[in-house]
């Protein structure tokens, strides 16, 4: 699968049945070759103004990759993630 087809797949917490966002971005153990956490971003109910937060969920937290949505399981309360956290994985 290639990472654009990945990134237009919705992503829904099963606990909920709420969909949380689309994938914009992979984190990934390049020493391990794999991919540790999926990033998807989180906005206000106003749309694309103001947040900058986005939410990271870890790999094993994924029930299932279907042909339009990915399955997460999120019991927990989400990671969030704000812009200026990131730079230093830059």
């Amino acid at each position: 699968m290639k990472i654009s087809a990945f990134q237009m797949k919705d992503v829904i917490n099963i606990v909920d049945g709420k969909k949380i966002g689309m994938v914009s971005d992979l984190e990934l153990d390049l020493r391990e070759g794999r991919i540790e956490a999926i990033v998807v971003p989180h906005y206000k109910k106003f749309g694309w103004l103001g947040s900058g937060t986005e939410i990271v969920i870890p790999w094993r937290n994924i029930v299932k990759i279907g042909a339009d949505v990915v399955l997460v399981l999120i019991e927990e309360s989400r990671t969030y993630r704000t812009s200026d956290d990131n730079e230093h994985l830059r």
